[in-house]
């Protein structure tokens, strides 16, 4: 098993875990250990982002292929005008 050490806990958190641990009948230390296993037991299922998601619906069909309009000048762009 190993050994860990966590320093600079704020002293609220650790009253918090000093009663939480009172409260289930254990010490801080056993306390710790459960809410770090019960924390970590399941993992998030992970979320594909945005980019491939879209990809995902889209490749199938083959891909797409887009008619972009020509972008033209919004302004006059500074020292190329009147």
């Amino acid at each position: 098993m190993a050994t860990m050490t966590i320093r600079n806990i704020d002293d609220s958190l650790k009253q918090r875990l000093r009663v939480r641990a009172a409260q289930h009948g254990r010490s801080m230390e056993d306390e710790a250990r459960d809410i770090l296993r019960s924390s970590l037991s399941s993992l998030p299922a992970r979320r594909a982002g945005l980019v491939q998601s879209i990809r995902a619906r889209i490749e199938p069909l083959g891909g797409v292929e887009l008619d972009l309009p020509r972008r033209e000048l919004t302004r006059v762009p500074p020292g190329m005008g009147t």
